[in-house]
C-alpha cells in the first residue's frame, strides 16, 4: 500500500457518538468529535462497516456490504432540507444516553425516514430531485436497485429471509421481479432516498475530517450475511444449494477460548468462478469502500489464503475443513486495479507462514494488540519490543476486546505482573500508561478505543464475540470527553512522533 505516516487515531463507531435521538448519528455532535481528533493531533478516525444492519444490530452482518446505516442519518439536517418538520424533532421518546436501545429507536426512525421520503416527494425542489436522480444514476446498476428492491421484497414477505420467498423471486424470475416492482415502486425508491441521504451526509462529514488532517479508516468483513441484498442478487458467486441455503458456512475451528469454534454462518464465496470474471463484484466492493473511506482494515485476513468451512446446519464449528483461499490471485487483481493497496491485514488469530507471506507480499500493515502481549514470555510477538517491522498498526484493543481496565480486571496475576512491570506502571495509571507505551512503539500507527481514553471497565465494553445480545449499544456521553484528555493525546502524539503536519 502507499506507505503511511507515523500517527495515531481513535476508535469510535458513529453509532456511539453522543446526541439527542437514541443514537450517533452524522449530525453536530459528529463534527465535534472530529474538532476532537483534530485538537487531540489525531491523525486517522476508526469505525466499524457502515452497512444497514440486521438480526442483532451488528455491523459485520448487514442486508448491503455496499449501502449505508440509515440509522446514521442525522434527522436535523432532513429537517433543515424541509422533509421534516420542527413536531417531529420535538416528539422525541425518552431514549438512554449510556447506550443504544435498538429495540425502540429502529421503529421510531425508521418511521420519521418514511415520513422523509414523502415529505421529498411533494415539496422537493428541481435541484433537489436532480441530485437525488443523479445518485440513482449513479449507483443503481452497481447495488443500488438491488438493495432496494431486496429491502421492498422482504418486507412485503414479512420480513422473512429470502429463500423462504416463493421460488420466482427467490430465484429472480425477470417478469416476476418486474411486476413486483412495479408493485413496490414507492417502497423501492424510498429505500433509495434513505441511501442517498446517508451518502450525501456521511460525505459531507469524510470532507470536513479530512480538511482538517484527519482520515478515515474503515473496515471490511471478509464474509457477506446470507439473508441480503449481495447474495440474493449475485447467487451464482456463492455455494448455494437450489434453494438458496448455503452448502457450508464459514466459521473458525476449536481454540483454546472456544472449545466448540466459532460458527459464523456466512456462505462461501464460489472462489474459482470469482476469479473467472477477474473478481469483479469484489473490486466493486472496494470502490465503494473507497469512495467513503481513506483506508480500510480487511477483516479475517487469513481467510483469503486459507478459509475454514463447515457443512450448513452443523450445530457447532467441531466438524469442519480448512480450503485453499483465493490468496496472490485476488490480491494481484486488486493491485491491477487500484494500485498500492490502502488496507491494513487484521492477521489475528491463527495465523500460519503462509498468511504471513501473503501479507507482506504486498506490504500490508498487521495487527499487533497490547492486551495479547502479556501471557507469554520475553519473546511474544505482540510485545512492542520484538516487532520486527514499523509496518504495522498497535490496538490497546480492539471493538472485540475488553477494554484495557476490564481486562486487566480479569487477567490471571501472571499477566497482570507482567504488564505492570513492562509497561513501568502502577494500577492507578495502568491504562495511560498502555496508550503510552503503545505511541512509543515503532508500528507505524497506533489505535486506541475511546473506552480506554477514558479509562472505563468492562461495562463499556462495544462487543462480547459469542455474546447472543446486548452488542454493539455503548454510547459516549455528552462532554465526556474534554479539553484535558486532548492535552493528553496531543502531548504523546508529539512526544513520540506521531503528529503529522497538516498541508494547508
Amino acid at each position: 500500500m502507499a506507505e503511511l505516516q507515523r500517527s495515531s487515531g481513535l476508535l469510535l463507531h458513529p453509532t456511539s457518538l453522543p446526541g439527542p435521538n437514541g443514537i450517533g448519528t452524522f449530525g453536530e455532535m459528529a463534527y465535534r468529535w472530529i474538532d476532537f481528533l483534530a485538537r487531540s493531533r489525531q491523525s486517522i478516525w476508526q469505525i466499524l462497516p457502515l452497512g444497514p444492519t440486521g438480526y442483532g444490530d451488528s455491523p459485520y452482518q448487514t442486508t448491503s456490504v455496499f449501502g449505508g446505516n440509515p440509522l446514521l442519518i442525522d434527522l436535523k439536517q432532513l429537517a433543515d432540507e424541509g422533509f421534516l418538520g420542527p413536531a417531529d424533532l420535538a416528539d422525541v421518546p425518552d431514549f438512554p444516553h449510556s447506550h443504544v436501545d435498538f429495540g425502540a429507536v429502529i421503529p421510531w426512525k425508521k418511521q420519521l425516514l418514511l415520513k422523509a421520503y414523502h415529505n421529498f416527494n411533494n415539496i422537493a425542489s428541481t435541484e433537489a430531485r436532480n441530485e437525488f436522480d443523479q445518485f440513482c444514476r449513479l449507483h443503481d446498476d452497481r447495488w443500488l436497485e438491488d438493495y432496494a428492491l431486496f429491502m421492498a421484497i422482504k418486507g412485503n414477505f414479512g420480513e422473512q429471509a429470502w429463500p423462504t420467498w416463493p421460488k420466482e423471486y427467490r430465484q429472480r424470475d425477470a417478469k416476476a421481479i418486474a411486476d413486483i416492482r412495479l408493485e413496490l415502486i414507492k417502497t423501492v425508491n424510498a429505500y433509495k432516498f434513505q441511501q442517498h441521504m446517508f451518502f450525501k451526509q456521511w460525505l459531507r462529514l469524510k470532507a470536513y475530517a479530512n480538511e482538517r488532517g484527519v482520515s478515515i479508516m474503515g473496515d471490511i468483513p471478509i464474509y457477506v450475511t446470507h439473508d441480503s441484498a449481495d447474495v440474493w442478487s449475485n447467487q451464482d458467486l456463492f455455494l448455494l444449494d437450489e434453494e438458496g441455503n448455503p452448502e457450508v458456512v464459514a466459521g473458525v475451528p476449536p481454540d483454546y477460548f472456544s472449545p466448540d469454534g466459532q460458527l459464523w454462518g456466512n456462505p462461501i464465496y464460489d472462489w474459482e468462478r470469482m476469479q473467472k470474471n477477474g473478481y469483479r463484484w469484489w473490486k466493486e466492493r472496494i470502490r465503494i469502500n473507497l469512495e467513503c473511506v481513506d483506508l480500510v482494515r480487511l477483516d479475517h485476513f487469513r481467510g483469503f489464503e486459507s478459509y475454514y468451512t463447515v457443512k450448513f446446519g452443523a450445530e457447532t464449528a467441531r466438524e469442519g475443513s480448512w480450503e485453499k483461499g483465493p490468496a496472490n490471485t485476488f490480491f494481484d487483481a486488486l493491485r491491477d486495479e487500484f494500485g498500492e493497496l490502502p488496507i491494513i491485514a487484521e492477521d489475528l488469530g491463527l495465523i500460519t507462514p503462509e498468511v504471513n507471506k501473503l501479507r507482506d507480499d504486498y506490504q500490508l500493515p498487521g495487527m499487533k494488540i497490547l492486551q495479547f502481549a502479556f501471557g507469554g514470555g520475553q519473546e511474544d510477538a505482540f510485545l512492542p519490543h520484538t516487532y520486527e517491522t514499523p509496518n504495522c498498526v498497535i490496538y490497546t484493543g480492539s471493538h472485540d476486546n475488553d477494554t484495557v481496565l476490564g481486562w486487566y480486571r480479569t487477567a490471571n496475576d501472571h499477566e497482570r505482573r507482567y504488564c505492570l512491570d513492562y509497561i513501568g506502571a502502577e494500577e492507578h495509571n495502568l491504562v495511560w500508561s498502555m496508550i503510552r507505551t503503545a505511541s512509543a512503539s515503532v508500528a507505524v500507527v497506533a489505535i486506541f478505543p475511546v473506552q480506554d481514553i477514558l479509562s472505563l471497565d468492562s461495562d463499556a465494553r462495544m462487543n462480547t464475540p459469542g455474546k447472543p445480545s446486548g452488542n454493539w449499544s455503548w454510547r459516549l456521553m455528552p462532554d465526556q470527553l474534554n479539553d484535558q484528555h486532548a492535552s493528553a493525546l496531543a502531548r504523546l502524539t508529539e512526544i513520540y512522533g506521531r503528529a503529522i503536519q497538516k498541508n494547508d
